[in-house]
């Protein structure tokens, strides 16, 4: 006996169905709108929440701030690189340079930090920007400490 081969099975795209892609939609509960007037793509998005709910803004300055804080740290690591000479005699008024490898390491170390300020500018990630911003202090702290002991060993 030859069983016969029953047909092929055809297979319905419902991708491609919109009625059906409706329909689905309508009975997994997505696609409407909910109380606050908010459109769910999915169930989990209906589960979880809307997250824009709870996004920051950044404060008005916080990109302005980044921009002048990377111009700032790349022209002075650069200027620290090629004319160490002119950044010593500037910032010591007018004391003769006994090694320029110091001015160059900070130049090296402004250069890198400047790197990340300007990452930093393009990512909208709020950990890399506390990240930086902290770098930035840390910067600001030990430049300020260092000035102040410079001073008060000149003053002795």
């Amino acid at each position: 006996m030859a069983a016969k081969q029953p047909p092929p099975l055809m297979k319905k795209h419902s991708q491609t169905d919109l009625v059906s892609r409706l329909k689905t939609r309508k009975i997994l509960g997505v696609g409407g709108e909910d109380d606050d007037g908010e459109v769910h793509r999915s169930k989990i998005s209906q589960v979880l929440g809307n997250e824009m709910k709870f996004a920051v803004r950044e404060p008005l300055g916080l990109r302005v701030w980044q921009f002048v804080s990377a111009v700032l740290f790349s022209g002075i690591a650069i200027m620290a690189l090629t004319f160490p000479d002119q950044l010593y005699d500037a910032v010591f008024d007018g004391a003769q340079v006994t090694s320029k490898t110091p001015i160059r390491l900070y130049g090296g170390a402004l250069l890198s930090i400047s790197l990340i300020m300007w990452n930093a500018l393009y990512t909208a990630e709020k950990v890399i920007i506390r990240w930086t911003l902290l770098t930035e202090a840390c910067y600001f702290s030990v430049q300020f400490l260092d000035v102040l002991q410079e001073s008060v060993i000149s003053d002795l």
